[in-house]
């Protein structure tokens, strides 16, 4: 009997490999050996079946945490355990013991769902303020023409499994010093699906699938921000062997804009005003996700005043409401004067070497912006 190769060998990945790595290497390998491409090539139909095989295996969380811990021998179903002739059959006879066959009965039967699938769905500020309507393009596996998915060659179809009769299921009766025991599993022939393949699909290997893509139409509605998750569902990968598929996570992340920044769903912006600005007022242009808008500069205003706009922020995507957005006032302070500047402020009064009594006047507040108190 041939020895397998170990899986990520085959693949050519590391062990902790993730599973976008995983599907890389397994869409590279599947088109470089695909029957179509090499026909009349037993080699490459070979290394095909092998390529299918090991991804089968290490897409699926559950059979990969086996297949590392036990090797090829964890892929057709866990060990038993031998407890000195207790008569336990392995580890869900000991689930039957103490919580009845229902907990660990639970055997797969039937197809298996497609694996699920994520798209990072990168959107610029605006987009997600106001929500838009993109047409993605999704690398995934698509039912295999040849077979239409049942992994049976053309010709034949799946046959119900001579061992568990089509349940899926096989149930063993096992002697315990407790008395008799039942316990249900997978049907190891089968793998749970209670159809077996006979003459599996040339064009597939016999998995009932292909690498593809499709584009699907997404709405993404208004207010949603970097790391919101939304979900299509069957628009995942299609289960092997005529399984149901699997659902599309499209995962947002929104670019970060130049000036204006997000508080939930209040917008922030930071404005600078020069000295004579902020002392004498003034009518300024700022931005906003609504495009610019003028607003008003009262006299006096003073370093780290909030001005709110009402109902200029991000919609909740719920209910849609707005939120606000803030303006926090930044006063910059000249660095490189000018002597007329410099006579300026000193007509001003306060370089007298003492601490200033702080008044309610208009210079006093005036003094206190430019850092001369």
């Amino acid at each position: 009997m041939a020895i397998k190769r170990d899986y990520y060998e085959v693949l050519g990945v590391s062990k902790n490999a993730s599973a976008e790595e995983l599907k890389r290497a397994y869409r590279k390998l599947a088109l470089q050996f695909h029957p179509d491409r090499n026909p009349n090539d037993p080699q490459a139909e070979s290394r095909f079946k092998e390529v299918n095989e090991a991804y089968e295996v290490l897409s699926d969380q559950s059979k990969r945490q086996r297949y590392d811990t036990f090797g090829h021998a964890g892929t057709q179903g866990m060990p038993g355990f031998d407890f000195g002739g207790a008569g336990f059959g392995g580890i869900n006879d000991i689930f039957d013991m103490f919580f009845g066959a229902a907990a660990a009965g639970r055997a797969r039967s039937g197809p298996r769902r497609g694996s699920d699938l994520r798209f990072d769905l990168r959107l610029s500020f605006e987009e997600s303020v106001f929500g838009v309507e993109r047409e993605l393009t999704i690398p995934r596996a698509e039912a295999c023409d040849a077979c239409q998915g049942s992994g049976a060659e053309a010709g034949t179809s799946p046959q119900t499994c001579p061992q568990c009769r089509g349940s899926g299921q096989v149930r063993r009766a096992t002697q315990s010093i407790f008395g008799q025991i039942v316990n249900v599993a997978s049907c190891p022939r089968c793998n749970g699906e209670g159809k077996v393949i006979e003459r599996p699909c040339r064009t597939c290997g016999g998995t009932g699938h292909r690498p593809g893509e499709k584009k699907v139409r997404v709405n993404i509605p208004a207010g949603v921000d970097s790391g919101s998750q939304i979900r299509l569902s069957g628009e995942g990968e299609v289960g092997p062997r005529g399984g149901a598929p699997g659902d599309l996570y499209i995962v947002i992340q929104v670019k970060p804009h130049p000036v204006l920044k997000r508080n939930g769903t209040d917008v922030v912006y930071e404005l600078p005003l020069s000295v004579a600005q902020a002392a004498l007022g003034d009518t300024v242009e700022i931005p906003t996700v609504d495009g610019h808008e003028r607003i008003e500069i009262a006299p006096g205003t003073q370093y780290g005043k909030t001005i709110r706009m009402h109902g200029r922020g991000i919609p909740h995507v719920r209910s849609g409401r707005r939120g606000d957005q803030l303006v926090y006032v930044r006063v910059v302070i000249p660095t490189n004067l000018t002597e007329e500047q410099r006579q300026a402020l000193r007509q001003l009064g306060g370089l007298s070497g003492k601490p200033q009594h702080i008044e309610k006047g208009f210079f006093d507040k005036f003094k206190h912006v430019i850092g001369l108190e």
